[in-house]
């Protein structure tokens, strides 16, 4: 391992999402091994599945006061548009109640709080989450086909490189390369809230494919592995 990589890994780790997105990967990982081992080798599928609820509680921990960060984006930036800032509010609104209610989900789960009211918490939290990560794929997706709008400008105006001084198509590229780099960014942005708002509707909504440990174990790695590539420091 380099030290570039080594300063980079230390930099992500020191990030809320960064250590975040390590420890959901602890989580579902754990939640697979448990469900592959559980008829052959049961005593290590209970310790895997003792890693995979120690792991969701302390992302839980993690998250304490998380809900203030959708506040302040609403509050700062929003959107350039009318459109995008509605979506903005939305989203942020609907992350904002899953995060609160998240609070009281782990508080009640560990015991500080009835416990009876977990079931009913984390319900709650399920369905802001769902709706947040509704808003926020429209968004990106509508923010995707305005960048591949810009680009197909943008190289039109490299079509015509031959009238144009070498700095202008210099400022071209960059243009294109950063709106693909935006893309990238947001495709794996809508991958994770995809894998997100499945692990919401099994928690919402319980059917076969959604509760499934494999749907679960698959969308939760999809959702930190993107985490990882969008948290990575450039």
């Amino acid at each position: 391992m380099s030290n570039d990589t080594l300063d980079k890994l230390v930099i992500f780790l020191a990030k809320r999402d960064g250590i975040d997105k390590l420890v959901k990967t602890y989580q579902y990982v754990s939640k697979l091994a448990h469900w592959h081992l559980d008829e052959s080798q049961p005593d290590l599928a209970r310790r895997f599945k003792q890693w995979e609820v120690a792991a969701g509680m302390s992302r839980k921990a993690f998250r304490s006061g998380r809900s203030l960060t959708g506040l302040n984006l609403i509050r700062r930036s929003p959107g350039p548009t009318r459109g995008l800032r509605t979506l903005a509010v939305l989203g942020n609104a609907g992350e904002m109640v899953y995060f609160f209610f998240d609070h009281f989900t782990w508080l009640s789960r560990l015991g500080v709080l009835d416990t009876k009211l977990a079931k009913k918490m984390s319900y709650i939290s399920a369905f802001g989450e769902s709706v947040g990560y509704v808003f926020f794929i429209i968004s990106d997706f509508i923010l995707m086909h305005e960048g591949l709008r810009k680009e197909k400008l943008l190289l039109k105006g490299l079509n015509e490189g031959d009238q144009k001084k070498e700095e202008e198509v210099k400022e071209l590229k960059e243009g294109v390369g950063k709106i693909r780099g935006d893309r990238v960014m947001r495709l794996m942005a809508v991958a994770a809230n995809v894998a997100d708002l499945i692990i919401a509707v099994a928690e919402i909504e319980p059917n076969p494919f959604c509760c499934h440990t494999l749907t679960l174990g698959i969308s939760g790695l999809v959702s930190a592995w993107a985490g990882w590539y969008r948290n990575w420091p450039s």
